[in-house]
């Protein structure tokens, strides 16, 4: 037996539960799963939008470790540095980000979005994140801002629809049946965040090897 198949037992088991209580008791499960799984989401997003947000995601400082006193093997290693760093760890670290949300939407929003509409507006929600944290001076705050509406606009989207109240249960099974679609469709889009992530690297990159820097900003606001 598989792990689908054990989590549809355990939905249909809470279900067969969940029909056994009286109409009242029964209303007012269904509202305390919905604000866990509201609760839970609105704390995730809340916590990792400034994380997804970053242009240099991690300070790694990988260079730090090229001890070469060779001028051209410096820049060989420093290039690989770089590019295991920012083109290799940081690509999937956004990666997991848009997973987990991903992961979220699928449970939240009504059954009538395919898995794959939501694969869709995730990685359009992600992109337009880190394509923001590279423009320069004003970028990262406006990537901070990105990552805090977007995620929440779709929630509120997601509780202002009448079936969010209604069949939790069913919709709850029948996403579940859906997760190896969920898991089959990532790769397809973990190459886009790579490539992507990738192509804003490249430009970066060539900006500072031509000696066009970011302007440095006296004092960096936070956003709160």
């Amino acid at each position: 037996m598989g792990v689908i198949d054990i989590l549809l037992e355990f939905v249909q088991a809470v279900k067969e539960f969940h029909s056994s209580l009286y109409p009242t008791l029964q209303s007012f499960v269904t509202l305390f799963i919905l604000v866990v799984m509201i609760l839970v989401y609105a704390i995730f997003v809340w916590k990792l939008r400034k994380f997804i947000s970053k242009k240099n995601i991690f300070n790694f400082d990988l260079n730090k470790y090229n001890r070469s006193e060779n001028s051209v093997l410096v820049k060989i290693i420093a290039s690989a540095f770089y590019l295991l760093e920012y083109v290799l760890i940081i690509p999937f670290i956004v990666f997991f980000w848009f997973a987990v949300f991903t992961f979220f939407l699928i449970f939240l929003v009504k059954e009538t979005i395919t898995v794959d509409k939501i694969f869709l507006i995730s990685a359009v929600a992600v992109a337009s994140i880190r394509i923001c944290s590279y423009i320069p001076k004003y970028g990262e705050n406006l990537a901070v801002e990105l990552a805090k509406i977007l995620p929440f606009t779709f929630l509120g989207i997601a509780v202002f629809e009448p079936d969010m109240f209604i069949g939790l249960a069913s919709r709850l099974s029948l996403r579940i049946s859906q997760l190896p679609m969920f898991f089959s469709g990532m790769l397809v889009y973990l190459a886009f965040i790579v490539i992507l992530e990738v192509i804003l690297r490249f430009f970066e990159f060539a900006f500072s090897i031509a000696g066009i820097h970011e302007p440095e900003e006296p004092e960096k606001a936070e956003v709160q």
